[in-house]
């Protein structure tokens, strides 16, 4: 397994990892008339807008498939102060999960944010996502919820928060 910077040429990779990890993620949460629609050829321009940002990340298995993404940066909505960074996405192909390869692009990211001055981070996850525990066992601080509309659906999101990302439990 290797984890690397992503490039434009990952697109579609990207993309696959993406819709696959959303349709086996958030089936019986988010309706299946959303996740029926989603498409790669719609996701592969998606992320061809979203690498140019240069803040993507991608683990590789060991024939060079495109297994897992992240990326993260500048928190977006400037509502958390003492919360400099946001991971913005990180999935991972259902076979590959429970590997230690989500911890392997958390750090990739947070190495990131480092070099760009930001010490801190939050990340925005549904309520109802299993892999919220990922971020609990990290001693992530439930800092605000919100709640969100996907296909008509009331979701829940609940945000943490890290205040130093030195002290983030691994």
């Amino acid at each position: 397994m290797k984890i690397r910077k992503a490039t434009l040429a990952d697109a579609k990779g990207i993309a696959h990892v993406h819709v696959d990890s959303w349709i086996a993620t958030y089936r019986n949460i988010v309706t299946d008339t959303y996740l029926d629609q989603l498409s790669y050829e719609a996701r592969e321009q998606l992320w061809k807008e979203n690498l140019k940002a240069n803040n993507n990340f991608l683990a590789e298995n060991d024939n060079g498939e495109i297994i897992g993404f992240a990326d993260g940066g500048k928190e977006r909505t400037g509502k958390y102060a003492a919360l400099q960074g946001e991971l913005y996405s990180i999935y991972i192909l259902p076979e590959y999960q429970g590997k230690g390869i989500d911890r392997s692009l958390m750090k990739r990211v947070i190495e990131h944010l480092k070099e760009s001055g930001r010490y801190s981070l939050l990340v925005w996850v549904l309520e109802e996502n299993p892999s919220r525990a990922f971020y609990e066992k990290m001693d992530g601080k439930e800092v605000d919820r919100k709640t969100l509309s996907i296909s008509g659906k009331k979701l829940t999101e609940i945000a943490y928060g890290w205040e130093d990302i030195n002290l983030m439990k691994n």
